[in-house]
């Protein structure tokens, strides 16, 4: 029995399954398929236009990865996912409805395309595909800004690494604020390196709050969510022994968690540690009364 030869859609498919289900017009053409043949193929519904040149193969029925696939096909050989876009394959942000963000080093002038937002960097760094992925955050090696290279691949879409991403964010007006901290969050949560990323170690807009609180009434700052033996705390005065806990109904409502911060408080009062907690209701009611609390505190443990 001779060999079985590989037809064109059999390439096409080989090459939409490791392109989250997408081909661009180049590669059909470098499949087998002629102009007619593709044109064939659309009018049957084997294959869909997403945008100029990019075709979904089977259906148009994309994922997230589907749609971020398509637009980085569609902005040429050195696009990447950026932005928002690149946070939510990240997994630091759900996928945000909009525009999808494409971040590119070519200068020139290609045109605009439908659902997609292009940003421009002269200085990016884009590895060939033949390259291994680097660091999510960052590596050392050619190009980039202060010698970082700034892009990888995950899931096999190339995109900006974490760092870079974090500073597109804060250096635009795409997300909002608290988007951002919870993307820098979360990144510092999965372990990627951020050294050139300043946090405050919060995990919560509620705690941010509380630091912002801290800050506006001139109380020392306290550290941020660290180890005491086996438990971890919110914010720690540790020369005063003192503990500040931020609860959320939605963390604390359930019998086990109320049951274990009450353990966890008396094994840390036997420790010689006062607790104080406080709600983000009380936070927006009454921060004055939690400010002069946590200062009486501290003057009273000095």
């Amino acid at each position: 029995m001779g060999q079985k030869v590989d037809t064109p859609d059999f390439a096409v498919a080989k090459i939409a399954q490791r392109q989250h289900g997408l081909a661009t017009r180049q590669q059909l053409e470098s499949a087998g398929l002629g102009a007619r043949a593709i044109r064939n193929r659309v009018a049957r519904g084997h294959l869909h236009r997403i945008h100029r040149g990019i075709y979904a193969v089977g259906h148009r029925a994309l994922s997230w990865h589907g749609r971020w696939m398509a637009a980085v096909l569609a902005c040429g050989d050195d696009a990447v996912l950026s932005h928002g876009s690149a946070a939510s394959l990240w997994g630091l942000l759900k996928p945000i409805e909009g525009p999808i963000h494409i971040l590119t080093p070519s200068t020139s002038g290609r045109s605009r395309r439908r659902g997609i937002h292009l940003h421009r960097a002269p200085s990016l760094h884009v590895p060939s595909l033949a390259e291994p992925s680097p660091s999510p955050s960052c590596s050392p090696g050619r190009g980039g800004r202060r010698g970082r290279l700034l892009t990888t691949h995950r899931d096999n879409i190339p995109v900006t690494t974490v760092a870079r991403t974090l500073e597109d964010l804060r250096a635009s007006s795409f997300v909002p604020p608290h988007l951002i901290r919870r993307a820098i969050r979360q990144a510092e949560l999965k372990g990627y390196r951020l050294e050139h990323i300043e946090t405050d170690r919060t995990r919560s807009d509620l705690e941010t709050a509380f630091l912002e609180l801290f800050a506006s009434h001139c109380i020392p700052a306290p550290e941020v969510n660290v180890k005491l033996g086996r438990y971890e705390v919110d914010f720690l005065w540790r020369s005063h022994k003192l503990i500040v806990e931020a609860d959320t109904w939605t963390y604390h409502r359930g019998s086990v968690a109320f049951e274990d911060d009450h353990q966890r408080d008396l094994d840390l009062r036997s420790a010689g540690y006062a607790i104080h907690r406080f709600t983000d209701k009380q936070l927006e009611a009454e921060p004055e009364r939690i400010a002069a609390d946590i200062r009486g505190e501290l003057d009273a443990r000095r």
